[in-house]
């Protein structure tokens, strides 16, 4: 593990994606990295700290301000044979490299059996202050669509894992990482080299009365809700919501008969809709309430904090929505 270990062997969850990086780096002369303002600089939120002063300017490059430009750059180095880790500055400017990343990159391989092993790191979510255009969760969009993999850690060890997975995965993945667990999540540091395996969810806690099925920033506050209902409360963390492990979802609603999905995505968008329809479908004869959703509305994030704040899902308002679903 080659980011900076705290007093106790931890590391936070911005110094995990950094030290995936330089691991994937140090293991593989074709990993590279580009995006805007990632090599003096360091990246808009400092993960690329260091790593021009290690591998250079031809394995660090920066970029101009043309995301369409630089990820269909990326995916005809991955066509030809390189590993390109691509970070957009945030997530909501995904909208500008949509057509290639869609049209080009996830059908190449369906069309023509060529793999293209691109990965796009998208800071992605709110409680930052960033206001509408720097606080958007926009995975929903891209849920769906053949051949791109999309992953959302919620954990520290996820945050390395899945981004090394990513990187050795031949298939384009979005990697979704969340802004405000940068600095606020801190655990033990993983195994150097460890991969959390592209597919399969996680039991992050395990309980018998109701389910929540969650991703990214939403487990860990999952997990702080929990604690304040009277009940017991598993939960399911995706961590990859595309394509979605259906069984882990079904098995834990067959157990606890009550389900809430919880997202940062508005109503209409992330992977809640896709969720919902597996429930509704594969898990009606065992549900004792209709399923549950807590996420915000149809709106782009409020930039006042009083109004950000009641918009983004929180302990209080999750603890609030599973008090209502247990007593249904």
């Amino acid at each position: 593990m080659s980011a900076e270990i705290g007093p106790t062997g931890s590391i936070t969850y911005l110094e995990a994606i950094s030290a995936a990086l330089q691991d994937a780096m140090r293991d593989d002369d074709r990993v590279f990295l580009l995006g805007e303002d990632i090599g003096a600089f360091g990246g808009a939120f400092g993960v690329t700290t260091g790593l021009l002063d290690e591998f250079g300017e031809a394995r660090v490059m920066d970029t101009p301000i043309a995301e369409e430009g630089f990820v269909g750059a990326a995916i005809g180095a991955a066509w030809m044979g390189e590993r390109p880790v691509v970070e957009l500055q945030f997530a909501d400017f995904i909208t500008c490299a949509f057509d290639p990343i869609v049209t080009v990159a996830a059908k190449t391989h369906w069309r023509s059996g060529q793999s293209i092993p691109i990965t796009i790191r998208c800071p992605t979510g709110g409680g930052v202050r960033g206001g509408p255009f720097h606080s958007g969760s926009p995975e929903g969009w891209f849920v769906g669509t053949a051949g791109l993999k999309i992953v959302c850690p919620g954990t520290v060890e996820d945050a390395y894992g899945l981004l090394r997975a990513a990187i050795d995965d031949p298939d384009p993945v979005l990697y979704f990482e969340h802004k405000r667990l940068y600095r606020t999540l801190r655990a033990d540091a993983p195994p150097t080299g460890h991969r959390t395996p592209i597919g399969p969810a996680a039991i992050a806690r395990a309980g018998d009365d109701a389910t929540v099925v969650t991703y990214g920033s939403g487990v860990s506050t999952a997990l702080a809700a929990a604690a304040l209902v009277d009940g017991d409360v598993e939960i399911v963390d995706l961590r990859t919501i595309w394509p979605l492990d259906e069984q882990t979802i079904l098995t834990s609603i067959e157990k606890t008969s009550r389900v809430l999905v919880l997202q940062e995505a508005s109503r209409s968008t992330g992977a809640a809709g896709v969720i919902l329809s597996l429930i509704a479908r594969r898990s009606f004869e065992h549900l004792d309430a209709p399923p549950a959703l807590h996420a915000p509305p149809d709106t782009p994030v409020p930039f006042a904090p009083e109004l950000e704040d009641g918009y983004m899902p929180s302990v209080e308002s999750t603890a609030a929505a599973l008090d209502q679903l247990l007593a249904y």
